[in-house]
């Protein structure tokens, strides 16, 4: 089986990655540039990672590229309580479109149920409509504790706790159960549905 990989500079997606590398799954990570630290942690995450199983060299996409447009026109919309749930739409929908063109089965990410506001229930589901590809969440039942603990015995742990610049875009009110109905609508305001 082969699988596309959100991975960021955090500590969830490479424990994710891991566990489906032990499963015998080929995976090709992605990674959406921030900044140049990210990037760097990811470079080590990936040589660590790659002890483990079939992990091919990670594909860099420019986070400007779609996101901030996106988000810029969310908030002419006055809806910027929605920016993570676009921010993880747009992953797995380049994620989706990636995993179509080298032939993935699967989409893997970290998302672990009720962690940070992306990952509620009801915004998963809706995140989850930007794929045709089933979208696999190994750690979803997973505690933090848990997670920390995989990722200190396989090595990742060190790399993903140095300092990063946060997110700029993160709401300070972010939406914990988004509407799918509004969601479609907010798609179709800003005419994400059409690139």
């Amino acid at each position: 089986m082969r699988a596309v990989a959100l991975l960021s500079s955090g500590i969830d997606s490479p424990v994710a990655i891991y566990l489906m590398l032990k499963k015998g799954v080929e995976m090709t990570p992605i990674h959406f540039r921030q900044d140049s630290i990210k990037e760097e942690k990811v470079s080590e995450i990936v040589e660590v990672l790659k002890r483990y199983g079939k992990l091919n060299d990670p594909i860099i996409v420019n986070f400007s590229e779609e996101h901030v447009p996106a988000f810029e026109k969310l908030e002419e919309l006055g809806k910027i309580r929605y920016t993570c749930v676009l921010c993880k739409w747009l992953m797995l929908r380049k994620a989706c479109r990636i995993g179509h063109e080298i032939g993935a089965n699967a989409i893997i990410t970290g998302d672990s149920l009720g962690q940070v506001a992306s990952q509620t229930l009801d915004n998963l589901m809706v995140v989850s409509t930007a794929s045709d590809i089933p979208i696999l969440r190994p750690l979803i039942g997973f505690d933090k504790e848990d997670i920390v603990r995989i990722a200190k015995e396989i090595g990742t742990f060190d790399i993903s706790s140095r300092e990063e610049p946060p997110c700029p875009f993160t709401p300070r009110y972010p939406v914990i159960r988004a509407s799918p109905s509004e969601f479609s609508k907010i798609l179709k305001e800003i005419d994400m549905l059409s690139i």
